[in-house]
Formats: C-alpha cells, structure tokens, sequence
C-alpha cells in the first residue's frame, strides 16, 4: 500500500517558507482583488445601458471642460495670478482635478456610508468576507467617472508640454510620485470625512464641503488665498501637496509665501500618514458603530 502520509520536512510547513510567503503576499492583495471583483459587477450592471452610460460620461466631461473654460477667461482677464502664467495655472488645475477624479473614481463611494447606516445595508456588509470599507467605496462604481479623469489627464498633457521646464527623467519619476501621492491624499480624505457619518448619519454634506469644496480650493494656484489659507492647507488639510507642492516642484520656483522649499518633497510622506490616519478613523469609526435593527 502507497504511502498516504507526507513527510513534513523543516521550512514546509503551513505558513513557513514559499508557502508562507505566498499567503501573505495573497491577505495583503486580497482587498484590491475584492475591490476589482466588485467594480467588475457595477462595471457590467452599466454596460448594460450603454447610451445612457455615454451619456452621464459626457455630462461629466462637460463639466470638466467648462471649468477649464473658467480658468482659462480668469487668467485671460487676469495675466498671472500669484506669478503662475494660464499654462502653469493649468497645471496647478490638473493637477488638482485629475488627483481628485481618480480619487473619486475609485474612493468617491464612501461619501455614501450614512446612507448605509440608515437603511441598515452596512449591517450586511458587515456579515460578509470582505472588507466593509472595500464593499463602501466599491459601491456602484461607474465607468462614467472616467469622463472626468480623462480630460483632466489630457489638460495635464497640454499643460506639461507648454510650460517652461526644464525635463529629467528624475523629475519626471517626482512628478509621477507626487500625482500618485495626491491621489492616496485626497482618497484619505474622503475615507476620514466620510468617518463623521458614523456618528451623524446626515453628515454627507459637512464631509463633502471638504472634499468638493477642498477640489475647488486647490484648482487655482492657493497662494491667491493669502498666507492663512496656505498654512491651513499645508499643515492642518495637507490638501496643498495635491497640486499646489508638486506644481512647484514641477516648475523650480520658490513659494510666493515663502513657505520652506523641502515640503514639495514630502508628498509621498504625507500620503502615507494621511493614510495610516484614515485606516486609524475608520476603525475607530467601526469600533463606535452601532446597528439601526432594521
């Protein structure tokens, strides 16, 4: 008779060696693997709809061009607004809107968490094995977004080839590095302010006047808005590493205000603590949730 039992021998054991290596590379790609899982089902519930899908997109687009429109007549009326010229103010919009639209795109969904609270849908969330900030934010994910990253991307493009810089391939890993860096801050934001709706199920709209509203600040070159609101939003809401720091980086020009040079290199630190901050928010928020019974 065969053999049935398997001689264990040192390093192949469950959890040790290769074995134990690919498990943890699987548990710490499994919330993006759900995250694609779920995405995938909204992605196909809207194609199913492909007209109306093409047309939200294009609504969107529309909104995103007429405000390129709007920055393009404020510094045609204007000349340069805190010395920033109408290709590097674009920039600065690109940069701001493209960070925020991905954000959205992938993180947006989160703003509706009083929602689930009230209809008792978290609950179940709750119950399920995957993640329940994995299950929020993938929440009716809609290709439809892209209509407002893609033209975003595209400004940035025009923006980048009409601006004067001198290109590296160092600076163009910066640049990339910060725009990733802005997104993982805008997408912590969201996570945090959503958090508020933990405790006040009606609190979408305070958490949206940061997060739309902090897009709408960082459109526009911020030291406009005078030292005050900069220190704000470098310190407090690091929402000038979005698009403000790495514009600056971008183009080797010192800050208006005179804010140190050293913070338009420490976007990708900020994304980082932003994030363990909001990892740190949610569970607090989960920890503190109490079920509607419904």
């Amino acid at each position: 008779m065969a053999d049935t039992h398997r001689r264990i021998v040192p390093g192949d054991e469950p959890g040790e060696g290769d074995g134990g290596a690919r498990l943890a590379v699987t548990k710490l790609l499994r919330p993006f693997l759900d995250y694609r899982r779920l995405a995938w089902l909204w992605v196909r519930a809207a194609a199913q709809y492909p007209l109306s899908l093409a047309l939200m997109s294009l609504a969107v687009t529309t909104g995103v061009l007429t405000q390129v429109g709007a920055v393009v007549i404020v510094f045609g009326h204007a000349g340069t607004l805190a010395g920033f010229t109408v290709y590097e103010g674009l920039l600065v919009f690109a940069l701001a809107s493209s960070a925020f639209g991905i954000a959205d795109m992938f993180a947006g969904s989160v703003e509706r968490l009083g929602h689930h609270v009230r209809t008792g849908s978290f609950d179940a969330m709750l119950i399920r094995p995957v993640s329940p900030l994995v299950q929020v934010a993938a929440d009716e994910f809609s290709p439809r977004r892209l209509g407002k990253v893609v033209p975003a991307l595209v400004v940035l493009g025009i923006a980048l080839v009409n601006v004067d810089v001198e290109w590296s391939y160092l600076k163009m890993a910066l640049l990339a590095l910060t725009m990733l860096s802005g997104v993982l801050i805008c997408s912590a934001i969201w996570v945090i302010s959503a958090c508020v709706q933990f405790f006040v199920a009606g609190a979408r709209e305070a958490a949206n006047s940061l997060t739309y509203g902090g897009q709408a600040l960082t459109e526009y070159p911020i030291a406009i808005y005078g030292e005050e609101i900069v220190r704000s939003v470098t310190y407090v809401v690091p929402l000038a590493f979005v698009s403000w720091q790495p514009a600056l980086l971008v183009l080797d020009r010192p800050d208006p205000l005179g804010m140190p040079e050293y913070l338009r290199h420490t976007g990708p630190a900020v994304a980082v603590l932003l994030c363990a901050c909001a990892a740190l928010v949610w569970r607090t928020g989960l920890r503190h949730y109490r079920s509607t019974g419904s």
